[in-house]
């Protein structure tokens, strides 16, 4: 087996990564102390909490860039039912906590974690192993396309139980792409969807605040004070921004955004560093997503190529999901920004694909391979 190590790094991918973060913990520290003081916290609260995740997530991104990735895939199996029992944590009284409706989180000591996150990555590896080992068979929806499509939907139905819509649909779009981009018949994406779209439908109207999301995303002035008030305050502060931003820190909407530093934290990016500022950050993701997809498109077998797609795919699409809700594009997801929005299970997840794709794009530059189905 040929040693990873012989490989090159990437530089130019992990330069990308490296201002990523640096930019996003800037905005953060920014973002967050206001929230932080109205909870009668130190200012650097939330920042300081980041900071540990950060180097967590930092020392098992390196392990995982170093790590042959036959001995990642083998460590598929546990992932995955792994995934599946920490996913379950919520639910049990006293690890989970109801949060405004939802059982999203598992809280030890003083900090929490998101399983949905966690879940991301266990189903982009094992769907990358799956669908490269039935690569010869995906004419066969019985045997290669259903157990597939059984493991995505419990995962997305437990979700679903956590009152998380929004990131069940995103996981189901992140495993349907994979499924695209295996060149599976597109009549069996027809079947799906003759099934999937009227049972989501029908959820998406079983609770009023659903409704009132999708309402108020036409008309954020209905309720200006409810749901309206985060995405008309958010837009106020990309407006206020202009080309060259009032300056790091000198925000002033942020302190009345309670989502500030999480799920809105662009809108204070545009607000403090201004459309320059913005135009630099989506830059950023861009060349993020060219580097990834590039190592994909350059991999020397399909497990590797569906692995970096996913893993560039995923960041990429939720990157584009929080600005089009941020600039009030789209309705509210609770979908948070890659790289920036604060919270430990975002940011680690987020570092162990980046040490993925860092570790695949040694493979690549050690043996060139070019592999597309």
């Amino acid at each position: 087996m040929e040693k990873v190590s012989r490989g090159q790094v990437d530089y130019f991918l992990l330069v990308i990564i490296i201002l990523l973060f640096g930019v996003g913990m800037a905005i953060l520290f920014s973002a967050s102390y206001n929230h932080a003081e109205r909870l009668g916290k130190n200012p650097h609260y939330f920042f300081n909490k980041q900071v540990v995740w950060l180097i967590l997530g930092g020392f098992i991104a390196y392990g995982i860039s170093r790590a042959p990735l036959e001995l990642i895939r083998k460590c598929i199996p546990f992932i995955l039912i792994s995934a599946f029992f920490i996913s379950l944590l919520p639910f049990i009284p006293g690890l989970g906590k109801d949060i405004n409706g939802a059982r999203r989180w598992i809280f030890f000591f003083d900090y929490s974690f998101q399983p949905s996150e966690y879940v991301k990555l266990a189903l982009i590896l094992y769907l990358a192993s799956i669908l490269n080992k039935k690569e010869k068979r995906l004419d066969e929806p019985i045997n290669s396309l259903l157990p597939p499509l059984i493991i995505v939907s419990l995962f997305v139905g437990v979700i679903f139980l956590q009152n998380d819509l929004s990131t069940a649909a995103f996981i189901f779009f992140i495993a349907v792409s994979l499924f695209f981009i295996a060149k599976i018949k597109l009549i069996y994406f027809f079947y799906v969807a003759t099934v999937v779209l009227p049972i989501g439908i029908i959820i998406l109207f079983t609770k009023t605040y659903w409704v009132e999301k999708i309402m108020t995303f036409f008309d954020p002035s209905r309720n200006p004070e409810g749901t309206g008030y985060q995405i008309l305050t958010s837009r106020i502060s990309l407006a206020s921004g202009g080309l060259w931003g009032r300056g790091l820190g000198l925000g002033v909407q942020k302190k009345h955004m309670p989502e500030a530093s999480s799920d809105f934290i662009f809108s204070v990016a545009g607000e403090e560093m201004g459309f320059i500022g913005l135009f630099f950050i989506i830059v950023l993701f861009v060349l993020f997503a060219l580097r990834g997809f590039m190592i994909a498109f350059k991999s020397k077998d399909s497990f590797s190529f569906f692995l970096a797609f996913g893993i560039t795919s995923t960041i990429l699409i939720q990157a584009l999901l929080n600005m089009f809700v941020v600039a009030g594009l789209m309705p509210t997801t609770g979908i948070p920004l890659p790289f920036f929005s604060h919270g430990g299970s975002s940011i680690v997840i987020t570092l162990i694909m980046c040490g993925i794709l860092i570790n695949m794009s040694r493979t690549t530059s050690a043996k060139e391979g070019m592999y597309y189905g």
